[in-house]
């Protein structure tokens, strides 16, 4: 039996983790090999789900996000860690400084830290066709797909907030590339001028929809009638919605970004309520899997500092531990 299965407390455990993905696992697994007693309650929404290969992930690389995780899991495992398949429908305080989490099941977990690593989700652009090749032929980030696709006929559905940025970075893997502005608006002479130098092709007209042969994209379809022959969308989403409810609930700050509103944390993801961390993107839209396995292991390592201390001060001064 592992070390930190004996020791006496009055928690059900001492760290949950809520969320499974990337900086999930990798919290539990520091967690784990930190000797706490840990659950990770994961819903089985990844971001990534509906990609084939994860890429630029350093002796991962190419490996399907599914695999990837199923190893996790068995990482974790071998530590003690609990995996449960489930949903956290509720979090609250407990009043001695832990919290209590209510799963969808109508089940309750007593912990006495959080890590918050529930992921976001891409509220896509509403053009007809482009949900369902997301991940395939439409595209979101060039340094997860980029060399896949390079030298490939691109177009870039321009996003409202920056409405060339996406389109100079992916010129850098095709010079092929066409930027749709559907409803972005007008161009500053700034960004146009970089368009130009780049050698980017500016569509004004409104995307209605794709053209799609063999199950593959072969065009934009614009509301004037026209089809522009394209073989790679890019389309980041407009807006990013956190899978933050965990941390609402429990007053965690908030800031608003061109992209959404994402929760405060530091440089350990220690959010704005005391003994919670978040990790992930659910702190933002840029943790790609290799970023979030890093802030998840920032997180559990703090996580179990500030127990390691607490209990500590606790027994120097008489005070009940745990």
């Amino acid at each position: 039996m592992n070390a930190h299965l004996e020791l006496d407390s009055t928690y059900d455990y001492e760290a949950a983790v809520v969320g499974g993905g990337a900086a999930g696992l990798s919290a539990a697994l520091i967690l784990g090999r930190s000797l706490r007693r840990t659950l990770v309650v994961d819903a089985g929404q990844p971001r990534n789900a509906p990609a084939a290969h994860m890429q630029g992930v350093l002796s991962r690389d190419g490996m399907s996000p599914a695999d990837f995780l199923a190893a996790g899991r068995a990482e974790i495992a071998a530590y003690g860690v609990e995996w449960r398949a489930g949903e956290v429908t509720g979090a609250a305080p407990d009043g001695r400084g832990g919290f209590t989490l209510t799963l969808a099941d109508g089940d309750t977990v007593g912990a006495r830290r959080l890590v918050v690593t529930t992921g976001l989700v891409d509220e896509l652009p509403r053009i007809d066709g482009l949900a369902g090749r997301w991940g395939r032929d439409v595209l979101h980030c060039p340094y997860c797909h980029g060399w896949e696709v390079r030298g490939e006929a691109f177009g870039v559905i321009a996003h409202p907030a920056m409405p060339a940025h996406q389109a100079l970075m992916v010129a850098h893997w095709s010079k092929d590339v066409t930027l749709f502005l559907h409803t972005a608006g007008e161009l500053s002479e700034h960004d146009a001028a970089l368009l130009d130098a780049a050698g980017v092709r500016v569509e004004r007209g409104e995307v209605t929809g794709l053209a799609v042969e063999d199950d593959r994209l072969t065009g934009v379809r614009l509301a004037d009638g026209r089809t522009v022959a394209r073989s790679v969308l890019f389309a980041g989403a407009p807006r990013l919605a956190a899978r933050d409810g965990v941390l609402r609930r429990l007053g965690a700050e908030l800031r608003a970004t061109p992209f959404g509103e994402f929760v405060v944390v530091d440089e350990t993801g220690r959010t704005s309520v005391p003994g919670v961390w978040a990790a992930g993107n659910v702190t933002g839209p840029q943790e790609q899997v290799v970023n979030a396995v890093s802030r998840g292991y920032r997180a559990g390592a703090a996580l179990n500092a500030e127990l390691v201390f607490a209990d500590l001060e606790a027994k120097a001064a008489g005070r009940p531990v745990g």
